[in-house]
């Protein structure tokens, strides 16, 4: 019984103290390396003629 209420205290503690929050800087960071991965990802996959066929070419009808 005391390691939950230590548990629950704990966990008012971190959102009660704004510094220990994630702050903007974070959240940033944390997106530009978002971008960053897929950006390589692609770069490394390289899907572009897939991604051309599926959604900017036509489909040729066969009808004369």
């Amino acid at each position: 019984m005391v390691g939950s209420t230590g548990g629950a205290s704990g966990l008012f503690k971190f959102v009660s103290n704004p510094s220990k929050r994630p702050q903007l800087t974070d959240l940033q960071a944390a997106t530009a390396w978002g971008v960053a991965a897929g950006t390589t990802a692609l770069w490394l996959v390289q899907p572009f003629d897939w991604i051309k066929k599926t959604f900017f070419e036509k489909e040729k009808s066969d009808e004369k």
